[in-house]
């Protein structure tokens, strides 16, 4: 099993609206609200680090290897 790397903000954002039904609905600053119209998450736009983006992928509903299937 691969494990999870560090990722940009606007990476996340864009793989979690293109490929998992997530939309951006607002940004605040340096920080991005996304939404599938149940959960809400908001996504920093700068280096993630594995754990922020374990819970961010957990908050979604999105397990790890459904994750790194789409990278």
């Amino acid at each position: 099993m691969t494990k999870l790397s560090p990722i940009h903000g606007k990476e996340l954002v864009k793989i979690l609206c293109n490929r998992f039904g997530f939309q951006a609905i607002r940004q605040k600053g340096s920080h991005v609200t996304i939404t599938n119209g149940i959960i809400y998450v908001t996504v920093p736009l700068k280096e993630i680090r594995v754990g922020l983006l374990g819970v961010i992928l957990r908050d979604c509903g999105i397990s790890r290897e459904e994750f790194l299937q789409e990278v």
